[in-house]
């Protein structure tokens, strides 16, 4: 079945699966583990829809393509059109929802190209690169600024981040992409991920949160 966004109460949400935005770099520690300068302007890049699938269920990895990297993210759910620069108003009114999500990476693709100073794009838009949990409704978080994320694989928590210590923090940070390229309803911003990153194995047991909000299991196929 292919992929709909729709809330933890199963309801299925009416936007089309646009485009996923990403930030690279967003959290010092994770810069500095792989040994990466820390921007000095947010470092953005774009996954198609196509490379969406849902986490419940379990999902797969391509293990033919070299390590295939776990980055855990806040995911935003974009439900009005943003374009030019909106006002913080106009951001946390287009927010529909938030969700954990994996942004997978096949880092040894990834660091060939960065050693060519080529796009990523290989690396990190193959199908099923986006791994996205149901998503509860933005009014769970009245605070952004103060959002956890959380995961924990084969009962070892390997990452555990908040907004709080996010470089560029999540309304700024759409400020400035809408400022770049005009969002539609039912893009997902992934708002980067904390230190802790590492390599996905077939057969792994995952647990994904948003800290004190929800809990997601799932496997690796």
């Amino acid at each position: 079945m292919s992929y709909q966004h729709k809330y933890v109460d199963g309801t299925h949400i009416h936007f089309p699966v646009g485009k996923v935005v990403c930030i690279g770099r967003n959290y010092a520690e994770h810069a500095k583990e792989l040994d990466n300068p820390v921007p000095t302007e947010p470092l953005l890049f774009i996954k198609p829809g196509s490379c969406v699938v849902a986490l419940e269920g379990g999902f797969a990895i391509p293990t033919e393509r070299g390590s295939v990297h776990y980055e855990a993210e806040i995911a935003v759910l974009i439900g009005k059109p943003l374009s030019t620069k909106p006002s913080r108003e106009e951001v946390l009114d287009a927010i529909s929802g938030f969700a954990p999500a994996l942004d997978l990476t096949l880092r040894d693709k990834q660091a060939e190209l960065k050693a060519k100073g080529l796009p990523w794009e290989i690396a990190k838009s193959f199908d099923g690169a986006a791994v996205i949990a149901p998503f509860v409704v933005s009014s769970t978080f009245p605070d952004v600024t103060d959002i956890g994320i959380r995961l924990t694989i084969n009962g070892e928590v390997r990452q555990d981040g908040n907004s709080a210590i996010m470089l560029n923090p999540i309304v700024p940070m759409i400020q400035y992409m809408a400022g770049c390229f005009s969002l539609q309803a039912g893009d997902v911003i992934l708002t980067g991920t904390p230190a802790g990153v590492g390599p996905l194995n077939v057969g792994d047991e995952l647990v994904l949160e948003l800290s004190g909000v929800n809990r997601f299991e799932s496997s690796v196929r």
